[in-house]
C-alpha cells in the first residue's frame, strides 16, 4: 500500500469528511443501522481522497458506525426516555452529522450546532432547504477561544432549562487541559444537565497513533485518561452509563475481524485486564454531580 498523503488532512476539521463517508457506507447497505442521505454529499471527494489515505481505513469503519449508531440510541433515550425533560441540545464540534435532519426529534426541541464558521458555512451550503424536526441553530464559535466558548455557554445556558451536550469526536483531539476547561465551563452553567462523549484509553490511541500517525500528524490523537471517565469528577461531572465500544460492536454486528476469537480469549484473562479490554473505547453518557 503507498504512503498516506499527509496533506490531505490539513486540520481536525477535515476529519468530519472522512467521517461523513462511514456514515455513507453504512447508510448504503440494505441492512443499515441507520440512513444519512446526505453523507456522500458532505463528505464530497475529499472526504473520500481521505479515507483512501487511512491504512485500512475501510476494515475500520466500524468504530465510526458503531459510535454513530449508539449515539442516536443514548440521544433519543434522553429526549424521550427515564431522562426526559431536555429542551436543548448543544452539538459541540458539529462537523458534519445530519442527526437534526435524519433522527424523530420533537419539533420543540432547540438544537445547536456550534462549530467553526467554515465548517458550518460548508454545511448549510449543502443542507439548503432540507427539512428539520426541531428548531436548528448554528452558532459559529471556535471552541478552543476561552473567552468565546463561555460566552456561548453563558448564552445557552441562561436561555435554557435542561440542556444535552454533545461532543462526538472532540475529545481525542484536545490536550488535557484543553478538556478540563472545556468541562468545567459546561458545568458552570446549571442547566447544562447531561454530556454524551465518546472516550478513548490510553491503551487505544497507542495503537492508532501506531496505525495513523502518519495520516493525522495535523490532527493527533491526543486525549485518553489513564484514569477513564473518573478524569471528569473534579470538573463536577460523573458517569451515569458507559457503553463498550468492543461490545455494541458484537450485539450491532459490526464489529473487527476476529472479534468472536477475541472475545472467547477475554474469558481466560484476569478479571482486572477484561475490565481494562471493557473500556479500551466507550460512549458515555454523563451527568452532573
Amino acid at each position: 500500500m503507498p504512503a498516506p498523503d499527509v496533506s490531505l488532512v490539513s486540520h481536525v476539521s477535515d476529519t468530519a469528511r472522512w467521517v461523513a463517508v462511514y456514515r455513507a457506507m453504512e447508510s448504503e447497505r440494505p441492512d443499515a443501522l441507520f440512513h444519512d442521505p446526505w453523507a456522500r454529499k458532505l463528505a464530497g471527494p475529499e472526504g473520500e481522497a481521505i479515507l483512501r489515505s487511512i491504512p485500512n481505513g475501510v476494515a475500520t469503519a466500524w468504530p465510526m458506525i458503531v459510535r454513530t449508531h449508539v449515539m442516536d440510541e443514548l440521544i433519543l433515550h434522553a429526549l424521550g426516555g427515564n431522562g426526559g425533560g431536555i429542551d436543548t441540545v448543544l452539538n459541540l464540534a458539529s462537523g458534519l452529522d445530519a442527526r437534526p435532519y435524519r433522527l424523530p426529534l420533537p419539533p420543540s426541541l432547540r438544537w445547536i450546532e456550534v462549530d467553526l464558521p467554515d465548517v458550518l458555512t460548508y454545511k448549510q451550503g449543502i443542507l439548503p432547504g432540507e427539512r428539520v424536526g426541531c428548531t436548528l441553530e448554528y452558532a459559529p464559535t471556535d471552541l478552543t477561544d476561552d473567552g468565546a466558548r463561555r460566552k456561548l455557554f453563558q448564552q445557552v445556558g441562561a436561555s435554557t432549562t435542561r440542556t444535552l451536550v454533545i461532543t462526538e469526536g472532540l475529545l481525542v483531539y484536545l490536550q488535557r487541559e484543553q478538556v478540563a476547561g472545556l468541562a468545567a465551563d459546561l458545568a458552570a452553567q446549571p442547566s447544562f444537565r447531561s454530556w454524551l462523549i465518546d472516550l478513548a484509553s490510553p491503551d487505544l490511541l497507542k495503537r492508532l497513533n501506531k496505525t495513523l500517525g502518519k495520516s493525522l500528524q495535523k490532527a493527533p490523537l491526543i486525549f485518553g485518561p489513564a484514569e477513564g471517565t473518573q478524569f471528569f469528577e473534579s470538573y463536577g461531572w460523573q458517569e451515569a452509563e458507559f457503553r463498550s465500544m468492543f461490545e455494541e460492536s458484537l450485539r450491532l454486528k459490526r464489529t473487527m475481524r476476529f472479534a468472536q476469537f477475541f472475545k472467547f480469549l477475554g474469558r481466560f484473562y484476569p478479571k482486572k485486564m477484561q475490565a481494562r479490554f471493557r473500556r479500551m473505547s466507550g460512549i458515555v453518557m454523563l451527568k452532573r454531580k
